[in-house]
């Protein structure tokens, strides 16, 4: 258990943080949230790379905690509804099985194909979920929540839709982009704990 407790405290701290920065926008479609979060996606492909896939499930499902002890302090400060707490447990829990099981799936193809598939599906469904629970005018409105069925532009520019699609496709472009980058902190962390084996 304890070869596993930097993966442990990698994603404690990504799921902290993202929990913190959420708070604070940037620009009129982020915040800064969406910087942290997709590095929850790293630390899990490393720790099925190197340890398997029941190791990589220990670590989610510790983050996973950590993000409800989280939603329960947001909450409690009023800094959440329970609608957006669930949201991102669901979006979090079932985004990263999904991950895990499509690493595993590749994980004896080229040693990119894995990470980076897992990582560009994973985020897709994680930010579908996250935003079609948090905010869809299709679940009943929320006082804490109605404000992001506001009819707008497409990130500003396209065809009108309800803002929570425009936060989404932004949040979900970041994602696409933190996946392709974290290839590179993803070779050099599998190789430095496999003691420099050249993977396939």
């Amino acid at each position: 258990m304890t070869r596993f407790l930097p993966g442990i405290l990698a994603m404690a701290a990504i799921v902290v943080a993202s929990n913190i920065l959420v708070q604070f926008v940037l620009g009129d479609w982020l915040t800064w949230g969406a910087f942290t979060y997709p590095f929850a996606f790293l630390v899990t492909d490393v720790m099925n790379r190197v340890y398997g896939v029941a190791a990589a499930r220990r670590v989610v499902l510790a983050g996973f905690a950590v993000g409800v002890a989280c939603s329960l302090i947001a909450a409690g400060l009023d800094k959440t509804t329970l609608r957006i707490a669930l949201a991102s447990g669901t979006a979090f829990l079932v985004a990263q099985m999904l991950d895990i099981a499509i690493f595993d799936k590749l994980r004896d193809g080229r040693w990119w194909s894995a990470p980076l598939a897992s990582s560009l599906i994973g985020s897709a469904v994680d930010t579908a979920l996250f935003f079609g629970i948090a905010f869809s005018a299709a679940l009943p409105a929320d006082v804490n929540t109605g404000w992001a069925n506001e009819a707008v532009p497409l990130l500003g520019q396209g065809q009108i839709a309800p803002l929570w699609a425009s936060l989404a496709l932004a949040d979900w472009l970041v994602k696409l982009s933190l996946a392709l980058l974290a290839l590179v902190p993803f070779r050099m962390i599998v190789r430095n704990l496999l003691g420099r084996r050249v993977e396939n």
